[in-house]
């Protein structure tokens, strides 16, 4: 008898879970819906893009009580993209060609995958990098080359838009629909990493030359979009967060420690009836060693310009899939 109470208990728990859920996705679903009066729609269901984007990552070092900090740079080519989006399904994508890269500042082997998502209700960035090779600004007109720090950064970030029904991030970033009014959005969200950097000699972590970082942690900020005519819009969000983790210096782990983290967003934009341009600003620092004696934070993060095209008519082969249709129909996000 026993054991049959704590299985119905069991089987209690996981309806009552079960309901929560589907609760939590239907409220999502409701209140997505936007207010007209804010956010609008333009008439064009496909559009093109075509942009320029700069990724950069940089290892930032401050010892003692100094205010100065050495900046440690990737050398990273600028990327040319294209894109497409047809009824806010969007698909992307860019390549840097080495000859834009500046042979003065030595040579970076990397794989830098970023994607940052812009949603109604749900804002979320992914991280994948891996760099060998970085660089100091120059002094005295000669860069300091480092060919032997290695850095790694894995990780996910997200939050909740609260106001996402008047305050619209793929207005701001995307630039698929339009800020009719001015209007702001507090955030909540929480992020995972893993980081790691090493040199042979070159750098210097509390003593060792290997260092692994692991956090977890939430974060809350604010974002607003200023809409100074029906063409013009400036947006600023900036998030701070507080993660829990530990870092692993030559194989010798350290105890628990709250580290911080902040994630600044800039945008404008024009918005013409049949085209669109706009420029685009992310970084999001994390800390990923914070003791007296030493701090050190990965930046990682794009600087984009966009130049958008829309079309009245899309190709058949889009407009027969139905599927891009309940997607949208369905979608809470």
């Amino acid at each position: 008898m026993p054991a049959l109470i704590k299985k119905r208990n069991r089987l209690s728990r996981v309806r009552y879970i079960s309901l929560l859920i589907f609760w939590v996705l239907v409220s999502q679903y409701g209140f997505s819906q936007t207010d007209s009066t804010y956010i609008g729609f333009f008439e064009q269901p496909l559009s093109v893009r075509t942009y320029f984007m700069d990724k950069f990552t940089v290892l930032s070092h401050q010892q003692g009580d100094h205010d100065n900090e050495t900046s440690y740079r990737t050398n990273a080519p600028f990327g040319i993209g294209f894109g497409f989006s047809y009824k806010n399904v969007s698909l992307s994508g860019a390549y840097g060609f080495d000859f834009m890269r500046d042979k003065k500042r030595g040579k970076t082997r990397s794989f830098d995958f970023q994607y940052h998502h812009y949603g109604r209700k749900f804002v979320y960035d992914i991280f994948f990098q891996n760099y060998k090779g970085l660089y100091t600004e120059p002094e005295n007109e000669k860069y300091e080359l480092y060919p032997d720090i290695r850095l790694k950064q894995y990780g996910v970030y997200g939050q909740y838009v609260f106001n996402g029904n008047k305050f619209s991030y793929p207005a701001a970033f995307n630039q698929s629909e339009k800020q009719l009014k001015s209007a702001g959005s507090f955030l909540l969200g929480g992020a995972v990493y893993f980081n790691e950097a090493r040199a042979d000699s070159s750098l210097v972590f509390d003593g060792g030359h290997k260092l692994k970082n692991y956090q977890v942690g939430v974060n809350g900020g604010y974002a607003y979009t200023w809409v100074a005519n029906k063409r013009i819009y400036v947006s600023l969000s900036l998030s701070v967060a507080a993660n829990v983790g530990f870092e692993n210096i030559d194989g010798r782990k350290n105890r628990v420690k709250v580290y911080p983290s902040v994630f600044p967003r800039f945008s404008m934009g024009y918005n013409h009836d049949t085209w669109s341009v706009g420029a685009s600003v992310v970084n999001n620092r994390v800390y990923i060693l914070y003791t007296a004696p030493s701090k050190m934070a990965f930046d990682a993060g794009a600087i984009q310009f966009s130049v958008i095209k829309r079309f009245g008519k899309a190709p058949k082969f889009l407009e027969n899939q139905k599927i891009i249709d309940k997607y949208n129909e369905y979608r809470f996000w």
